[in-house]
């Protein structure tokens, strides 16, 4: 089983720091590559680039209420959220399919029946 992880190709653990403005102020962002190629894809799926979406997911995330003293992870987790929902059907898994068209409440309920 360990195999599947310990020889995977090593360029996906490996971090890479990209800078991004959001509202004006620079800001930097160090991600595994495997998580920015994630993140490309998500924001592709509904026409964005990468910075739109971070973007995008800060100012919603402040705008819900959430701590964002660690960025970085929220949007590990997001990437991890988005393969998961995609296992469930949740996510359509051909990526020519746009997110921002789903049924979002209707997702989210079936994920906290299924974690609660």
């Amino acid at each position: 089983m360990c195999e599947l992880f310990i020889k995977a190709d090593a360029r996906l653990w490996e971090s890479a720091t990209r800078s991004l403005r959001i509202d004006g102020m620079v800001t930097s962002v160090r991600l595994e590559n495997f998580f920015w190629s994630k993140l490309e894809e998500i924001a592709r799926r509904d026409g964005m680039n990468v910075v739109q979406l971070i973007t995008r997911l800060h100012h919603e995330s402040i705008d819900a209420g959430h701590d964002l003293g660690n960025f970085t992870s929220f949007l590990r987790v997001c990437c991890a959220r988005y393969l998961d929902l995609q296992l469930t059907g949740d996510i359509p898994a051909d990526v020519t399919r746009p997110i921002a068209g789903l049924d979002a409440p209707v997702i989210l309920g079936r994920e906290r029946e299924k974690y609660h």
